[in-house]
């Protein structure tokens, strides 16, 4: 499990092109979004750099 704090959702529409683009590069990963502490919790068989940079290039900074 990771857990990486993501700045810039504000909706869930945010939430779902994170969603996407996470499940893009692995289908099977659970993702979990908190908006109130901008928090995405992913199970996913991606490196915690590879989900930043997948996040990162859809629009949403990896702060940690």
């Amino acid at each position: 499990m990771l857990s990486l704090k993501v700045s810039g959702m504000t909706c869930g529409g945010c939430i779902n092109a994170v969603t996407r683009a996470i499940q893009a590069q692995d289908p099977q990963a659970k993702v979990k979004a908190d908006l109130a502490s901008q928090v995405v919790d992913l199970e996913t068989s991606l490196s915690a750099a590879q989900a930043s940079q997948i996040i990162a290039d859809a629009g949403f900074p990896v702060t940690q």
